[in-house]
């Protein structure tokens, strides 16, 4: 790694909201070549910085520099849906003012380098879902930039692309960061951690490896709550004595005085522990009563090889407490089968009548993004019980009342996902199909929704690349479509 800064941020600050800032003069640099992870909450600005550094927002007060004019690149995490019309060709091109002469070796080098093998006529809305990720990254390649901003770049990549990318990573000589909530890819590569934290405003780069630097910070927030508790020990018996002294008269009242403004002292030294990485609360997702026989029946299923769809006769049962987890390499068909079953598109699967269905879709297909957060929420809810309630549910998964009337385009890729888990809760549905649960999610929220998955009464059809979190949910029937 070079000892050049590449990027430098200046006392930098940026508000979207008049007195609600994301970043308050916060400063750091990072050098030529460094492979840095981008780290907070969900909601607490990562995105917003990609847009800083790519000129897409401009900052309120400090300086960003950016080196000898340094290029800047950006896989991000989910492709517009405004360009799901375009062909892999015309995705490619929009990348370009001036289109090189020489753009379809490019494509080709760019396809090339992320493992991606379907014809560039391909529409890309067409695409499954790992290799719109991979075309994401090669999108952002194609551009050769200094510095390549990856957003979350792990999402919906089965374990092959994500073992391609992470040579690709330790390979490749130029400056990366990285969001992601993937904390073993995150550990394999980068070498610090730049942190969002959402209490000062402020953000603090560490050196060293993913899990190094979390037990880092996990230390100082534990040293911080300690000081607390010491001060507030001394504060309390301050106080006690302030208000002793106080009423004695002469003398003791003006060591009264001096204890009193002491204990200010110590009160304006206490550490504001930081409050950011919450986790969501233990939740239960609520299963459709009443329901017996045969909920979802499979007699055929579409299988995606060589960019031709075969119809594949099986059979497969789902009762009420059944458990279907679908495997395959990604585009094989895994996420089509998902809505062609939702959507009561495909012949060879149904879903008995009378069941209410949880669809966590990878792209968040079942959230109207015009809808506020509020109304979002309340047209999930199965019974008439309060907004209170409605309300409490959400603020379980950390969405609250500040965001109810935002519109859910607004909302960052792991707020969407949490709104979908509120959204199942309040449904009560009597099927979970759940593609990709886990993709956006803090991971420290994954063991919680792991634990409410594995607690659902009823019938689950799961796709997700995440072994971890697959071990963690009880599977009784599988279906691998990479065997048929």
């Amino acid at each position: 790694m070079s000892e050049e800064v590449i990027l430098r941020f200046d006392e930098v600050s940026f508000e979207y909201i008049h007195k609600k800032p994301i970043f308050t003069e916060a400063s750091f640099s990072i050098r030529k070549g460094a492979k840095i992870t981008l780290m907070g909450q969900n909601g607490a600005g990562k995105s917003t910085l990609f847009h800083l550094l790519r000129g897409e927002l401009k900052n309120n007060k400090g300086n960003i520099s950016i080196t000898g004019g340094a290029t800047v690149g950006t896989a991000m995490q989910v492709i517009d849906r405004a360009d799901f019309d375009l062909d892999i060709d015309g995705y490619f091109k929009k990348a370009f003012e001036v289109v090189p002469k020489n753009i379809n070796s490019e494509i080709n080098k760019a396809m090339e380098a992320v493992n991606l093998t379907v014809p560039t006529d391909r529409r890309v809305g067409d695409l499954s879902g790992g290799q719109q990720a991979r075309l994401l990254l090669a999108y952002a390649l194609i551009q050769k930039p200094d510095i390549l901003l990856l957003d979350e770049p792990t999402n919906n990549l089965d374990k092959e692309g994500i073992d391609h990318l992470l040579t690709f990573l330790i390979m490749y000589q130029k400056t990366v960061i990285v969001i992601s909530h993937d904390a073993d890819f995150l550990n394999c590569f980068t070498e610090g951690v730049l942190y969002l934290n959402t209490y000062t405003k402020k953000l603090e780069l560490y050196v060293g490896d993913y899990y190094s630097v979390v037990e880092d910070i996990e230390r100082q927030v534990e040293r911080e709550r300690k000081k607390n508790a010491q001060l507030e020990k001394q504060i309390k018996d301050r106080k006690e004595k302030v208000n002793f002294f106080a009423n004695k008269g002469g003398k003791m009242r003006k060591l009264a005085k001096k204890l009193k403004d002491e204990t200010e002292e110590m009160e304006e030294n206490k550490v504001e522990v930081r409050r950011d990485d919450k986790t969501i609360r233990s939740f239960t997702i609520p299963a459709q009563e009443e329901i017996f026989g045969n909920i979802v029946t499979i007699n055929s299923v579409k299988v995606i090889r060589g960019n031709e769809a075969n119809e594949v006769p099986i059979e497969k049962v789902l009762k009420r407490q059944g458990r279907l987890l679908i495997s395959g390499p990604n585009g094989i068909g895994k996420s089509t089968l998902l809505r062609s079953l939702v959507d009561g598109e495909s012949v060879g699967t149904k879903i008995m009548e009378g069941v209410r269905v949880g669809y966590y879709s990878q792209d968040f297909a079942a959230l109207n993004y015009e809808d506020t957060v509020f109304n979002s929420l309340k047209e999930s809810m199965f019974d008439d019980r309060d907004e209170q309630y409605m309300r409490s549910v959400a603020a379980s998964f950390l969405i609250t009342g500040d965001l109810m009337e935002h519109k859910v385009s607004h909302l960052s890729e792991g707020q969407k996902g949490l709104l979908a888990f509120a959204r199942l809760v309040l449904m009560q549905p009597g099927l979970l199909v759940l593609d990709e649960p886990t993709n956006h999610i803090n991971f420290r929220h994954i063991p919680v929704i792991a634990e409410a998955i594995n607690n659902y009464g009823g019938a689950i059809i799961l796709i997700s690349h995440m072994p971890d979190f697959v071990e963690k949910i009880r599977v009784d029937d599988y279906l691998d479509l990479g065997t048929l």
